[in-house]
């Protein structure tokens, strides 16, 4: 029944903000680069927010630092939807709520000082990963899903590590957003707002699943998204790129803009491919070497974002003809 409840205040407060959006012109207008062609509502995802909200009001002794690092990612990637911000401030606002999560897991006082280095280069880089990644219909909030649910099964089958409601509260809100989104016209898109918050909070369960259990395979839960993400980045550094700017070099965004495969499609199979290697990363859990599961997930991965060449290859060759 909570959870039905919370559905229901997220659906209305979903409703509320497109009233404000509409009025305040809070839209995502469409150009050379982007996967869609209408002008639609931005900054949906303000939903992920809300649900943390309501989860706070109920559990504030325990969920401070939390809370007030998710509010401040929120609220400058809220204010890069309206209105563009340098990467100093975003970066800067990123590092901060970073620092009070690792705060709250007492994660500089667990790891040596290098191991936290990395920890912060890996954390900023996750969070602007998925931002990235967020780009058609419905692949932030499916993907959000199985990453959530698997987190989930984990906690209550494998490892107690956090309160289940605190991650049901990121599954109601990605059903509610799903909604609005997974549509073929979508009724608002996430912005850096929804990509953002979300992304805060899966690194914080991830990191804090990693803390329990001491072991760094959880990363796997992230796979898909981490090696299109970062071979993305690497093939653009490659070109000269500015990989601040926007662009249309994902697998993702040459699948649905160059090869016109419906969103919904290709963002289904994004989430089923991360639900595979999530099911077999909890199978083999202590069954496997760490770095052994890492080699046998990320290889294939890698293989599979090659074909994006060839792909690319076989529309030059036709636009040159």
């Amino acid at each position: 029944m909570e959870y039905i409840l919370l559905g229901f205040i997220l659906m209305i407060l979903m409703l509320l903000y497109f009233k404000a959006a509409d009025r305040f012109n809070i839209i995502d207008k469409p150009n050379q680069r982007s996967s869609h062609t209408e002008i639609t509502l931005r900054g949906g995802g303000i939903i992920f927010w809300f649900s943390a909200l309501l989860y706070f009001v109920q559990n504030v002794a325990n969920n401070y630092f939390f809370f007030t690092g998710i509010t401040l990612v929120s609220l400058v990637s809220f204010w890069d939807d309206i209105q563009s911000l340098s990467n100093k401030i975003r970066i800067s606002i990123h590092f901060i709520a970073i620092t009070l999560i690792f705060y709250d897991l007492g994660l500089f006082s667990l790891v040596p000082v290098w191991n936290v280095v990395i920890a912060y280069i890996l954390a900023i880089g996750l969070i602007n990963a998925y931002n990235f990644m967020d780009g058609i219909n419905g692949i932030t909030g499916l993907y959000t899903l199985v990453v959530l649910g698997s987190l989930l099964y984990v906690n209550t089958k494998i490892q107690l590590f956090t309160d289940g409601s605190f991650i049901k509260y990121g599954i109601i809100a990605s059903l509610v957003f799903l909604f609005f989104n997974y549509r073929k016209k979508a009724k608002c898109f996430a912005g850096d707002v929804g990509s953002i918050a979300i992304a805060f909070w899966i690194i914080y369960l991830v990191l804090k699943l990693i803390l329990n259990t001491s072991s760094l395979i959880w990363l796997l839960f992230l796979a898909v998204y981490g090696v299109d993400a970062v071979c993305t980045i690497i093939h653009r550094l490659y070109l000269k790129q500015n990989i601040f700017e926007a662009h249309r070099l994902h697998l993702y965004q040459v699948l649905s803009n160059e090869y016109k495969i419906q969103h919904r499609i290709v963002s289904l199979c994004y989430a089923l491919v991360q639900a595979t290697i999530s099911f077999g990363v909890i199978f083999l859990y202590h069954k496997v070497e760490d770095i052994i599961l890492f080699v046998i997930v990320i290889i294939p991965l890698l293989l599979v974002y090659s074909s994006k060449f060839y792909l690319l290859k076989k529309i030059n060759l036709r636009l040159n003809i």
